[in-house]
């Protein structure tokens, strides 16, 4: 692949059209990081981590795609964690892309992926609000096989035992408007990450919480294959003491 950067960053915008981002995201999707002007070698992650913009240097890429803003909140000076980040990539004329919530809700992003992993089928999208993220499908494996799957474990609020018909939304979304509604969509589960206590207690439906890397990783990585993109993996460093 080799194409100049204004071509690379309408191929982006097309793969994940800035305008179904929500309004949170303005300012931190799209071209972060200005490189090179000609992108023949492309990097994929989730985060755009330390590591994860060494092994961009290292591998000499010219872009770098990510799903996670990099910085959320305005920069006065790049001192710190964020020159960790930033060096590499403008010491090596690396491009910074993200795509984050307007990848979440496109046809084929991180949800419809991760239901495809999962194993869900007959799947009906949550979009009853312009917020609204996530499946609903048929199950066709075992919880078993799903924690398996995505790896880190699940951790379970509530009896499991019998559901047929899972909802799945991808990273933070345990809101209750959202379980509300797969609810009305016939959920009789709810899977996401980052699950707070409040809403475990008040969810008419059992909670199972994933990790949000576990989650939203391979959508990127389904990304990457599908573009020849290298992928790199960052994965968390997880464990539960017993």
């Amino acid at each position: 692949m080799s194409m100049d950067k204004d071509a690379f960053v309408a191929l982006l915008e097309k793969i994940a059209p800035p305008a179904l981002a929500e309004d949170f995201d303005s300012g931190r999707i799209g071209l972060i990081a200005e490189g090179t002007d000609c992108i023949k070698k492309v990097g994929c992650a989730l985060d755009a981590t330390p590591y994860v913009c060494e092994r961009a240097a290292a591998e000499q890429f010219d872009a770098l795609v990510v799903h996670h803003p990099t910085f959320w909140a305005p920069m006065h000076g790049v001192t710190g964690r964020n020159a960790v980040i930033l060096r590499p990539l403008l010491q090596n004329n690396i491009n910074l892309y993200a795509m984050h919530t307007n990848f979440d809700h496109v046809h084929g992003g991180i949800n419809d992926v991760l239901a495809r992993e999962i194993g869900l089928t007959d799947c009906v999208r949550m979009d009853k609000t312009p917020a609204s993220l996530g499946v609903v499908g048929t199950m066709s494996k075992s919880f078993a096989e799903i924690s398996r799957i995505l790896g880190g474990g699940l951790r379970v609020w509530g009896d499991v035992s019998g559901v047929k018909k899972l909802a799945a939304a991808g990273g933070s979304a345990f809101d209750m408007e959202l379980i509300l509604e797969a609810v009305s969509l016939g959920a009789e589960a709810y899977l996401a990450s980052e699950l707070k206590y409040n809403i475990a207690r008040e969810s008419p439906i059992p909670c199972i919480e994933a990790t949000h890397y576990a989650l939203e990783a391979p959508g990127m990585r389904a990304l990457a294959k599908i573009q020849g993109w290298e992928f790199i993996e960052d994965t968390p460093v997880t464990s539960i003491i017993q």
